[in-house]
């Protein structure tokens, strides 16, 4: 009957002690929720407080000092958004400036191969005149003159401005400035040497506006 009575008890406390503990926690929960509410309150009266010990002369350097604060951030702000712009600015300076110089290479160009037929008629006027007929006539002669010597001048004003003629003759063959027409062995000169132009190329500011036709060594079987 005695361990009954024991055992009854423990299970009564037992009960007593699992109602009591969430209750415990809440109240916990509670009292740490207005202890950080209270130290909060106690920050912004201790602020208040600090304030109002505060001299007219001290706010108002407080103040300023929040306003300095503010403009450099603006100023930082600022000077990174001018650093970008002007570098996207210079960017776009060199972007046109590419394109301006690539549109006077086009018109350049355009306009130094039409002088390249110029340069062409030249010479069929001088090829096509014989050497014992300049010798025998002073006025052929005379006219053969002036044609070479307008030539001549007319190619030198032309390099000035970057307009260059491509004649390889005895040069080791260019497939990038030379076009191999033909191949014919020879005997005095090295495989792969230019031993006839048959057509001058030519090249502005060292890009090549037209290929040089020639014929080329060939090498032996």
């Amino acid at each position: 009957m005695y361990m009954q009575r024991q055992f009854a008890s423990v299970l009564k406390a037992s009960a007593r002690s699992q109602a009591i503990f969430p209750a415990r926690a809440f109240s916990s929960a509670r009292i740490n929720f207005n202890d950080a509410k209270k130290d909060s309150e106690k920050s912004e009266q201790a602020e208040d407080a600090v304030n109002e010990e505060l001299s007219p002369i001290e706010k108002d350097l407080k103040t300023l000092r929040e306003k300095l604060e503010k403009k450099e951030k603006e100023y930082v702000e600022l000077k990174d958004s001018y650093i970008r712009s002007k570098a996207d600015f210079r960017n776009l300076q060199e972007t046109t400036k590419r394109e301006i110089q690539k549109a006077k290479d086009f018109a350049l160009q355009k306009f130094a191969k039409d002088l390249i037929e110029s340069l062409d008629n030249f010479g069929h006027a001088l090829s096509s005149v014989k050497e014992d007929s300049v010798k025998a006539n002073e006025e052929i002669k005379q006219l053969y003159d002036g044609v070479k010597l307008t030539r001549d001048v007319f190619e030198k004003t032309l390099s000035k401005h970057g307009l260059e003629k491509i004649d390889p003759l005895d040069e080791e063959f260019n497939p990038n400035k030379h076009e191999a027409t033909f191949q014919a062995p020879h005997e005095e000169k090295e495989p792969g040497t230019v031993f006839f132009v048959q057509q001058p190329g030519y090249e502005l500011n060292g890009r090549v506006l037209r290929a040089a036709k020639v014929g080329i060594v060939k090498a032996k079987e």
